[in-house]
């Protein structure tokens, strides 16, 4: 079996032993040490793939204290961590697994990197299951039972598919599924950009903006939409939403949209939505009438920055499995609150240089090193 042994800072394992203390667990050896059936462990990628795999993700599919308690130094906690009863102890309040579609690369890479940052913030054994859409549920169930798993953290939709027989005494937290939504029911991170980083971002490439015009689906993004009008409240904006049931219905907005839009002081955004934002024909209509008018266009899909998009914020994938890894922690830790969908904070962001230039946009060699991904490419 390939491990993952991944540094940690000082402080991430003090942090750890204090989660490890509150939830006052003691020493075990994990069942699966004895028994040797272990998990199918998958290898790491380098640096640069992890940075690549943003962009495929769009592709593929997105507490109380216990009391008494009295409070520590850091110096306390790292002393803790050494004792060897605390290194034992690890795997006592159950264990995390993670499933993960069983796919190729490059489309793997982006799992790989999650289930890396869930291991670096966890420091706990992970066990991860590659899992297929025709997964016998049944048999998952009694293999993660019998490792004693608390947690699953389910990747991508067929990993989520894969939770659906599981025992309610295990916890499911989704995350690298793009088209979450409250009707699904799970508590988890969406990977649809958090529109207050997208609005923020917005704000300080147009300090002048003052609309931001949206076409979408309530059946798929209403959760977002209630989201983003408090971000563009917050940002000063206004939110000038338009529904469409439809692809017809979203082809017929766009053009009158965008044509009565100012090109100082509206920008369109296309959210995650396969109604309205439909890659086929919605897409290229959006770029063709955004370019001829000037009024800039943003996404929450990095791909469309490369077709001529503005701008877009992609997912950093090792940062989602950190957040993921951490909310897994406060399960086993005995944290009971109320956990719902979220969307997307761990970012980064692709700028297209040549649609900045097009709307008078200049962005200098400090400007462009802002950004994650700069495009076109050199």
């Amino acid at each position: 079996m390939n491990t993952m042994n991944l540094p940690a800072g000082r402080r991430v394992r003090a942090c750890i032993a204090l989660l490890l203390a509150l939830a006052g667990v003691g020493a075990t050896v994990p069942a699966s040490a004895q028994r040797g059936d272990q998990p199918s462990i998958v290898d790491l990628p380098g640096t640069h793939a992890r940075s690549d795999v943003g962009a495929l993700m769009d592709r593929i599919e997105s507490g109380n204290v216990p009391a008494p308690y009295r409070p520590v130094t850091l110096a306390q906690l790292e002393d803790q961590l050494r004792r060897p009863e605390l290194q034992a102890s690890i795997g006592k309040g159950g264990t995390i697994a993670v499933l993960y579609p069983n796919v190729e690369e490059p489309f793997r890479s982006a799992f790989v990197s999650m289930i890396q940052g869930i291991e670096e913030r966890t420091k706990l054994h992970v066990r991860s299951y590659p899992v297929d859409p025709r997964v016998d549920t049944a048999d998952l169930n009694a293999t993660l039972k019998r490792n004693g798993t608390r947690v699953v953290i389910a990747l991508g939709r067929q990993g989520l598919n894969a939770t659906a027989g599981l025992d309610k005494e295990i916890t499911v937290l989704a995350g690298g599924v793009l088209l979450l939504s409250e009707a699904d029911n799970v508590a988890g991170i969406s990977m649809t950009p958090d529109p207050a980083l997208l609005f923020a971002r917005l704000r300080a490439l147009l300090p002048d903006l003052k609309r931001v015009i949206v076409v979408y689906n309530p059946q798929k993004s209403e959760w977002l939409i209630k989201l983003a009008r408090e971000a563009a409240k917050a940002q000063g904006l206004e939110l000038s939403t338009h529904v469409a049931g439809d692809l017809a219905r979203a082809a017929q907005l766009y053009p009158q949209l965008i044509a009565a839009a100012d090109n100082h002081h509206d920008a369109v955004w296309l959210p995650h939505d396969t109604t309205t934002v439909e890659e086929g024909t919605i897409l290229p209509l959006v770029l063709r009438e955004s370019w001829n008018s000037g009024v800039p266009l943003f996404s929450s899909n990095v791909l469309h920055v490369k077709k001529g998009a503005l701008f877009a914020m992609v997912p950093n994938n090792v940062e989602l499995g950190r957040t993921l890894g951490g909310s897994a922690l406060g399960v086993i830790a005995g944290d009971n609150k109320r956990r719902s969908l979220t969307p997307l904070r761990e970012l980064q962001t692709a700028i297209n240089v040549r649609t900045a230039s097009h709307i008078g946009l200049n962005l200098g060699s400090r400007q462009q090193r802002s950004f994650d991904y700069v495009y076109p490419q050199p």
